[in-house]
């Protein structure tokens, strides 16, 4: 018997030169990456709540009497009402801009480039305000300068209502506003954000021959704004209804 073991087949060469072959990569790794459909609203509703409140508290920095006025103080702190004035109709009129750029804010699905930009310009305007402000405040008791102070401040006050308009229905008709806000939503806020356009252009008006009468015109719209005058009317007359059942 031989005990010579048999040859051992050798591995074809092919076989054993054959290089190994990269992994492809997953095909998940080579799709495209998805395209942003706009900018986040975050970092807009910061910076513009930022400047609402530096505008609201540069107004007040130009109120102060003068150093000389120990001898009557109290008269002098009553010579400021033009001051006083101009400062709440100011206030109450960016505190309205602000109550109606929170509420476009909380409809919005998303932001794009020219809603950003539209914005800005809204807050341009808003942040010039305390300088006619400020033109009020001083030229309210001189006949001429007092017009053309009055009639600048109510432009300016009327640009940023506009701007205020314009940026919501621009976020409508891009179609930047929640899938599932009503139309009834829509509507709503757009009736609320309107009637004082009409009642600016009459009060600029106005301001060219009574120019008081017109500043307080202007705190009228702004407090139109803030105070919600239907949910009061909706409690008053909750109330009487229910004095009423407990009469009986």
């Amino acid at each position: 018997m031989s005990t010579e073991e048999p040859p051992r087949e050798a591995a074809p060469e092919a076989q054993a030169e054959q290089p190994e072959q990269p992994e492809q990569a997953p095909e998940l790794e080579q799709a495209p990456r998805p395209r942003r459909r706009g900018f986040r609203t975050g970092r807009l509703e910061a910076f513009s709540d930022g400047v609402f409140a530096i505008a609201v508290t540069l107004l007040i920095l130009d109120i102060g009497v003068s150093g000389t006025a120990g001898h009557d103080l109290l008269g002098a702190i009553r010579s400021l009402w033009p001051s006083y004035l101009a400062y709440v109709a100011s206030f109450s009129t960016i505190g309205a801009a602000w109550l109606g750029h929170n509420a476009i804010t909380e409809y919005l699905d998303r932001a794009d480039a020219a809603f950003v930009r539209l914005n800005l310009l809204l807050l341009l305007f808003v942040s010039f305000l305390p300088f006619p402000t400020r033109l009020v405040a001083e030229y309210i008791h001189q006949d001429k300068a007092e017009r053309v102070a009055v009639t600048f401040y109510g432009i300016m006050l009327l640009l940023s209502s506009t701007m205020l308009l314009v940026l919501w229905r621009y976020a409508v008709r891009a179609h930047l506003v929640r899938p599932d806000t009503a139309d009834e939503e829509i509507e709503l806020l757009t009736e609320r954000l309107t009637p004082g356009l009409g009642a600016y252009l009459v009060l600029i008006v106005t301001g060219l021959f009574v120019p008081v009468i017109a500043v307080i015109g202007f705190l009228g719209i702004a407090l139109y704004y803030i105070i919600p005058f239907r949910r009061l009317s909706a409690g008053f007359l909750t109330w009487r209804s229910y004095k009423k059942h407990h009469r009986r």
